[in-house]
């Protein structure tokens, strides 16, 4: 029985290049790796160049974009990875915390995609991660995309740091209007 059929936005298109860097935790590799497959694709498919780093786990996928996103210059993330629910609680911790995190990020203008997989069983999640199935890393990757795309069409441009030329804060005598009253 085939799921539903879900509408998808056109992938963006961008006159100035696109750096993203894919955040996986590989706990889970074969699954990992297929989301890291559609992401990459979906990125490249965009002419976005790409980078992709491995952390430990789901926990760490924020704290690793964070990181980046202070010493580096990516345009925007894309969070992967795969959190099956076991016989403790950890599961609502590494689901609620890492989304959680990246979702304070976005708020922040961070451009994410997230993409890390919270399912019942091995089976659901390689249903989504199969890029030829559900696709959910390629998923992430077009989200952060349309999150660029966003960002770089309402941006302003930069206003500088620093101090203005004193040239610039001085009016010489010629600019000085006279008030037509005094």
């Amino acid at each position: 029985m085939a799921g539903p059929q879900h509408y998808t936005l056109d992938r963006p298109s961008f006159d100035e290049p696109v750096k993203l860097l894919i955040v996986v935790a590989p706990y889970y590799k074969d699954i990992a790796d297929n989301l890291v497959a559609g992401a990459t694709a979906e990125a490249e498919a965009a002419g976005a160049t790409v980078e992709v780093i491995e952390v430990p786990g789901a926990l760490e996928v924020p704290t690793a974009i964070a990181i980046a996103d202070r010493k580096s210059n990516f345009d925007g993330f894309v969070a992967l990875g795969c959190v099956i629910r076991g016989e403790t609680t950890h599961y609502d911790t590494v689901c609620n915390d890492s989304s959680r995190a990246i979702q304070l990020m976005g708020l922040q203008g961070l451009c994410i995609g997230n993409g890390i997989l919270t399912v019942e069983n091995r089976k659901q999640a390689e249903v989504r991660a199969d890029p030829k199935d559900q696709n959910k890393g390629g998923g992430a990757a077009a989200a952060a995309l349309h999150l660029i795309a966003l960002s770089r069409k309402w941006g302003r441009p930069a206003q500088g740091i620093g101090f203005k030329p004193a040239s610039e804060n001085i009016l010489l005598a010629g600019d000085i209007k006279k008030d037509p009253t005094a």
